[in-house]
């Protein structure tokens, strides 16, 4: 292709492109780019650590143990409502949010800040949902890399979660019964 055929090809998608953010959003301010960029970068550090265990020769099992993957799912919940939610890790989220107020036992609600990528940015780091995908990407290259300090590190975590529910049943069988 000639430089000029590339020029126009080029032209033609960023049209297709504004004319596409415009018909999504219906008037709402939607950060697509900023989502297409997270989605990239998401993609290039999955295939890293995939190509690093691939390079290193590492063992991947046919199919992951049942008890691997409910360590992993309840891990990846505490840890991305940790990351995401927990008053200990504002400082962390602080570039990207406001501080909206507390939202339930040592959570806070804060807003993405609406200042170019970093509303993307803001909206990962307060969506534990979001959140979880980097930490469940993360602990599965954590398990074929370092099997037993990720193992330990997960217990750890599901052990936290486990005390967190224990906590708020706790609290919620107090208020029922001093009637608070």
């Amino acid at each position: 292709m000639s430089a000029t055929s590339d020029g126009r090809f080029a032209e033609r998608l960023r049209r297709r492109w504004r004319h596409t953010e415009r018909t999504y959003s219906a008037e709402e301010d939607r950060p697509l780019r900023g989502y297409l960029t997270t989605m990239a970068a998401f993609g290039v550090y999955t295939a890293g650590w995939a190509a690093v265990v691939r390079m290193r020769g590492r063992p991947v099992p046919d199919r992951p143990a049942p008890w691997d993957v409910a360590l992993t799912a309840v891990a990846t919940f505490r840890l991305s409502r940790l990351l995401s939610k927990a008053s200990v890790t504002s400082p962390l989220r602080a570039p990207f949010t406001t501080f909206q107020g507390a939202q339930g036992p040592a959570e806070l609600h804060e807003e993405a800040r609406s200042e170019g990528a970093k509303d993307t940015v803001g909206e990962l780091v307060t969506c534990p949902f979001c959140m979880s995908v980097w930490v469940a990407s993360t602990l599965t290259a954590g398990q074929l890399f370092w099997p037993r300090a990720t193992r330990t590190a997960m217990g750890a975590l599901t052990a936290l979660a486990g005390a967190d529910a224990l906590q708020l049943t706790y609290s919620a069988l107090v208020d029922r019964t001093t009637g608070e």
